[in-house]
């Protein structure tokens, strides 16, 4: 939480109160690029073949639905116990029967249709809402990075309450999960945020599960317990505040480098996996570390990058800088994005999460 932060008493009456109780299953008449049915239980397995016992075995490894099991490499199956190449194969084939067209090319229009279930997520801000289309879009990874009180874990914070209101109204309607890196997950702050979007502080609240991660390997095994919990449906939101804290002090020295930068592939590999099959909204902060050598060369340049190297910029889909204006203003600007030209936001850090400045 920055040093000050500035009031906020504005009312965000456009905002519905709560979520109360989601449903993780789509009703009869949800149009078929409804994100729940996506989703395809493990359980499916056993209509092709596969035994109870072979079932449980992929859950104990943190395999809960099919697209799981198919996405997996064979080397990582044979891991389990009891599971043989013959199995593998079989288990493997089963999987591609409950996703047929999972081995297929499909048009450009069959794509867009696909794409109806993505929504994006207001970032509670209307001049960095419109720079990024409406918001965070879902089943994509999204960074940001920059120094010290920019606003980056504040976002996350203001994400993880505007992620449980309606969808028309900029939300996600559904749970929040997050793994945090540095200790600086505040229920106190989502508190104060619930109250500016007018819903119930102690639901908010229950709506966010979260762990403190001590190490690397700890941060990356924390996706193998969130995969149980974003298969039942209920989840938009995945914040990992910070992405590369623990890796910095974990790994030192060039030695150590390729062997981070492995692990941190992979780790960024599942969080795009998670992001598509369940629909998410992935949120990454990140710290940046001194560069010199680009102020000299490049007249106006930052001179400060981000952490983790060209392993972190591929994976990310939305990279945006962070850096301080005048005053108790921020300012935003798009680095990296699919659909977003290069545009910059100004915004403000409130009682109530990141608002605009005219809302100070």
């Amino acid at each position: 939480m920055p040093a000050s932060v500035a009031s906020s008493d504005d009312a965000e009456v456009s905002f519905s109160r709560g979520i109360g109780g989601m449903q993780s299953q789509g009703s009869m008449t949800d149009p078929p690029w409804q994100e729940e049915n996506y989703i395809v239980d493990i359980d499916q397995l056993q209509q092709h073949g596969i035994g109870q016992s072979d079932i449980i075995k992929l859950k104990a490894a943190s395999f809960h639905t099919v697209a799981a099991v198919h996405a997996a490499m064979s080397k990582h199956l044979l891991k389990i116990k009891g599971f043989s190449e013959v199995k593998v194969d079989k288990v493997k084939e089963a999987a591609k029967k409950c996703l047929p067209n999972s081995q297929n090319f499909i048009t450009a229009a069959e794509t867009l249709h696909l794409r109806k279930r993505c929504f994006r997520l207001s970032t509670g801000s209307k001049q960095w809402d419109s720079i990024l289309l409406g918001g965070f879009q879902s089943c994509s990874i999204s960074e940001v990075y920059g120094e010290y009180r920019c606003g980056k874990t504040q976002l996350a914070h203001t994400l993880s309450v505007i992620a449980q209101i309606p969808k028309e109204d900029g939300g996600g309607a559904g749970k929040v999960a997050w793994i945090d890196t540095e200790g600086t997950f505040r229920p106190e702050r989502i508190v104060q945020i619930a109250e500016r979007f007018q819903i119930d502080p102690e639901q908010a609240n229950e709506n966010i599960i979260q762990h403190r991660a001590n190490n690397s390997d700890e941060q990356a095994d924390c996706l193998n317990q969130l995969a149980e919990h974003f298969a039942t449906g209920d989840f938009r939101l995945l914040v990992v505040d910070s992405l590369m804290a623990l890796f910095r002090t974990d790994y030192t020295g060039r030695g150590e480098l390729s062997e981070r930068q492995q692990k941190l592939g992979q780790f960024l590999s599942r969080l795009a996996k998670m992001a598509e099959e369940f629909n998410l909204v992935v949120f990454m902060t990140n710290q940046v570390q001194s560069d010199p050598g680009a102020s000299a060369l490049f007249a106006g340049a930052d001179g400060r990058k981000p952490v983790g190297g060209h392993v972190v910029a591929h994976a990310s889909t939305t990279r945006i800088l962070l850096r301080k204006g005048r005053g108790e203003e921020r300012v935003a600007k798009i680095q990296d994005s699919p659909d977003c030209p290069e545009r910059e936001a100004t915004y403000i850090i409130t009682t109530g999460g990141i608002n605009d400045p005219e809302k100070a």
